[in-house]
């Protein structure tokens, strides 16, 4: 029987030098997704590297300025968060999509993200609420867009030596709300054959002043979609202005046929969960 080293870092700088000594380790914070790829052969890392015992990368801090989540904070607590619930309703959607209420106590949306799957539930959402990154590494902190973070299936701009700390997200302004929905051949714990995510803001007049709009397993990354947004913008969200969104959600997706989906099905439908989830929103902002 092989044996795999362990290693259980106390601080950021622990886990970066472990990380820039070690090339081949991982990063283990759920490990919902690598335990199940190491046990399948997928993933040989040379040892884990666990970072569930540093205390940066499992708070959660919400202030004026807005909101930081560390990489490895449960999906469980982000979920029981009341003022991340009422915050990012949208957000806590995804992050309640990641696998089990047994999953989610254990699994990330650090993890998540960095698992870097197309069908990720969290990365939309984390897309249209603004998202940033904050990556460790030898040379220091930076912060990268949760948009530019994928860079392919499996893939992140990860360097080595470097990791996910935290994720921040600014604090959403008056009459904005989120929303986000997946289609799954299943009726729970199954992958997405398209998802979207939408973040809007009304003025008091119901007319849309800004907006986000992100579409996941319909192309090798998450996208962000701006002429969605731009179809909606100046507009009140009526239901021309949201057939435009959809279609221009539909055109911007680059998916693929598998046994989930054909092509033209995913295409058809990231524009109606578009709709859908830009209806949800807007009913959120009047019901504020």
């Amino acid at each position: 029987m092989s044996a795999i080293r362990y290693e259980a870092p106390q601080s950021v700088a622990q886990a970066v030098g472990l990380m820039a000594a070690d090339p081949g380790a991982s990063i283990i914070a759920g490990g919902t997704d690598l335990l199940v790829q190491f046990r399948g052969g997928v993933k040989r890392p040379s040892a884990f590297i666990d970072v569930k015992r540093i205390p940066e990368l499992t708070s959660i801090t919400l202030d004026a300025s807005g909101l930081r989540l560390g990489a490895a904070t449960p999906a469980a607590e982000i979920c029981e968060h009341a003022e991340i619930r009422r915050l990012w309703p949208g957000l806590v959607e995804a992050v309640h999509l990641i696998g089990s209420t047994q999953i989610q106590g254990r699994g990330t949306v650090g993890g998540n993200l960095c698992n870097a799957s197309p069908a990720a539930d969290t990365t939309c959402a984390l897309i249209v609420s603004r998202a940033h990154c904050v990556i460790a590494g030898t040379r220091g902190e930076r912060t990268v867009a949760v948009e530019d973070f994928c860079t392919g299936p499996g893939k992140t701009l990860l360097q080595p030596g470097e990791l996910l700390v935290a994720l921040r997200l600014p604090r959403p302004g008056p009459r904005t709300a989120d929303a986000y929905l997946r289609l799954i051949p299943r009726t729970e714990m199954d992958i997405a054959v398209a998802g979207a995510g939408v973040s809007l803001t009304l003025d008091a007049r119901g007319t849309c002043t800004d907006a986000r709009v992100a579409i996941g397993a319909v192309s090798p990354t998450a996208l962000l979609v701006p002429a969605a947004a731009e179809a909606l913008i100046g507009t009140s969200v009526d239901r021309a202005a949201v057939a435009r969104a959809a279609e221009a959600a539909s055109a911007a997706a680059r998916p693929i046929d598998d046994k989930r989906g054909t092509i033209a099905y995913r295409r058809k439908v990231v524009g109606v969960l578009t709709s859908r989830a830009v209806t949800i929103a807007v009913d959120r902002v009047k019901g504020r």
